[in-house]
């Protein structure tokens, strides 16, 4: 099994967590979603998932990405995008730092 390992400090990855929470907020506010509403129509068991999810404790699964993108009504491969900046920058960076 590959243990994902980044070369950043512990800090720096909760920063980027509770980044990545902010975008995740940002999209289901403009969505016009309460935390409930996106959490059933992405099978989440509770709401409060989509909280700790916008504080930057815990990811969105990767098996759960196309749902997550059309509940919020946003392009599938958009959506991983920006995720990426967030969850794997170091792949983020090589893949689109040049766009």
């Amino acid at each position: 099994m590959y243990a994902h390992v980044q070369r950043l400090t512990s800090e720096e990855v909760q920063e980027l967590r509770r980044e990545g929470g902010r975008f995740l907020k940002d999209l289901r506010e403009k969505s016009g979603l309460s935390q409930r509403q996106l959490a059933a129509q992405v099978g989440a068991e509770y709401y409060t998932f989509i909280s700790q999810l916008e504080t930057g404790r815990g990811r969105v699964p990767p098996d759960r990405y196309r749902v997550w993108a059309t509940a919020l009504g946003v392009d599938p491969r958009e959506f991983v995008k920006g995720l990426m900046r967030f969850y794997d920058p170091l792949t983020y960076e090589i893949l689109f730092d040049s766009e």
